[in-house]
């Protein structure tokens, strides 16, 4: 009666290699709204595989159904990162660079990107005193290389003179967002995705519906200072606070990146 539970080293390596695999995948869609859709079809799969064993038939085949029919719609969905993978596989040298990368004890589940916030809120103070248009963009968890790949990258130490310097008006730079990642400041002249929203006020320009458009998709924090008003706004998690103090900016700060400052 218990021959189902009988393991073989073949098992086990089975089950590491699909671990593994399932671990790139996640490496690579991290960070983008396709990670969403991924670890739901995890769940979905993993509910089928636990309701075939346990004999529920009808609800078997029906998930069963939804999979073999899953399965055209996640190439389609994930067409970009199909491809991404494979080219990265059939690169020269991509086991050697990234062998180190896929021990488990490695992964790093601690928001460590913002250490320096003084800095971050001295700039966007005296930027909106001189109402200097700017857009920053901090990463916590998620990966954001794909918004970083389409700035320019500079990879600079965080300092309120730099950030300023940036988003000066002639600087060929300012247009466009800049990122922060592991304490760094990664790129700068991003593009970043536009929230379709309606519910943002008529009043709020591109910069808070792009800032509103990253948080939708990634766990990263958006702060922006309004050209026309001066204001400062935060947005986390597609909600958006406006109009808020120096203070205030570094109190919400704090409180998201607490871990990294202790």
């Amino acid at each position: 009666m218990l021959s189902f539970l009988s393991v073989r080293v073949l098992d086990i390596v089975d089950i590491l290699l699909v671990a593994l695999l399932l671990y790139w995948l996640y490496q690579l869609l991290k960070g983008t709204a396709a990670v969403n859709i991924f670890l739901g079809i995890l769940a979905i799969f993993a509910l089928w595989r636990v309701v075939k064993a346990l004999g529920m038939d009808l609800l078997s085949d029906l998930l069963g159904a939804f999979i073999s029919v899953g399965f055209i719609a996640f190439i389609v969905v994930f067409q970009p990162e199909i491809r991404k993978f494979l080219l990265a596989i059939g690169s020269p040298g991509f086991f050697k660079k990234t062998s180190s990368r896929f021990l488990f004890w490695k992964i790093k589940l601690e928001d460590e990107n913002l250490s320096d916030i003084d800095p971050v809120v001295q700039a966007c103070q005296r930027m909106a005193m001189t109402k200097t248009g700017a857009l920053i963009i901090v990463s916590r968890k998620n990966d954001l290389t794909e918004f970083t790949e389409t700035g320019v990258a500079i990879d600079a130490t965080i300092t309120d003179p730099l950030i300023e310097s940036i988003f000066y008006k002639n600087n060929p730079l300012h247009d466009g967002a800049m990122v922060i990642s592991l304490n760094r400041i990664k790129a700068v002249r991003c593009i970043l995705p536009v929230s379709s929203s309606s519910d943002l006020p008529n009043d709020l320009g591109l910069r808070h519906r792009a800032a509103l458009g990253v948080s939708e998709r990634t766990d990263a924090i958006s702060i922006i200072v309004s050209e026309q008003t001066g204001n400062i706004s935060y947005c986390r998690d597609g909600q958006l606070s406006v109009d808020i103090k120096a203070a205030g900016l570094r109190n919400m700060l704090l409180n998201d990146f607490s871990p990294a400052v202790k």
